[in-house]
């Protein structure tokens, strides 16, 4: 393999040899494994909306994020829908990973039985929430946005269109802003990413 497939790619969460080395495809290029991936989780999406599933009573729960993750990922990395086991730049311990993905849902949960924030905001906050404590290896960004549109698609709410549909994966003046909003909402302003999300 050339060091582009896993050379830096747009702040992306770097990975270590073990979880390099779970790949399931031979690829050469990032341009290749975006491509993998890309496919894996446009089958993921598909199979998220169906009727069948959005009805399912456990779409804010650790075990359907998990379930989400390995859908999105499966075709592409042995270690999908496994929370990581290793340390990173950013994100909670591993050892807390399985709490705060339980603690993020029960809280959306509540907010959305309760009203608490209209629904996008809810499906936002879920997504910003999982993006913090980064529980998978890779994909934290796409498994948490595609939560959030299961969820506002669940309760019957107008699509998400997270920078107005732009790729979220290539470096970008998109992607740019989208991480500085996920960083203005770590700092307890959650505006600028409901605006990207439904702008």
């Amino acid at each position: 393999m050339t060091t582009d497939l896993f050379g830096p790619a747009s702040d992306a969460t770097p990975l270590d040899s073990a979880e390099q080395s779970a790949l399931i495809p031979s690829l050469s290029t990032r341009a290749e494994l975006n491509q993998f991936e890309r496919l894996n989780i446009n089958a993921a999406r598909v199979w998220a909306m169906r009727k069948s599933v959005l009805n399912r009573p456990d779409l804010v729960s650790d075990g359907f994020a998990r379930e989400l993750h390995r859908r999105m990922f499966n075709q592409v990395w042995s270690w999908a829908g496994r929370y990581r086991t290793t340390d990173k730049n950013l994100g909670w311990e591993v050892p807390r990973l399985a709490e705060g993905v339980r603690n993020a849902c029960d809280d959306a949960r509540a907010w959305l039985e309760h009203s608490t924030y209209p629904l996008p905001e809810a499906a936002v906050r879920l997504h910003h929430r999982l993006v913090l404590i980064h529980p998978w290896p890779n994909g934290n960004g796409r498994h948490s946005r595609l939560l959030a549109d299961v969820v506002i698609a669940a309760k019957g709410g107008q699509e998400l269109t997270w920078g107005a549909g732009q790729d979220l994966v290539a470096a970008s003046e998109v992607r740019r802003r989208y991480i500085e909003a996920i960083r203005q909402a770590d700092r307890g302003d959650i505006g600028p990413l409901l605006i990207f999300a439904q702008g």
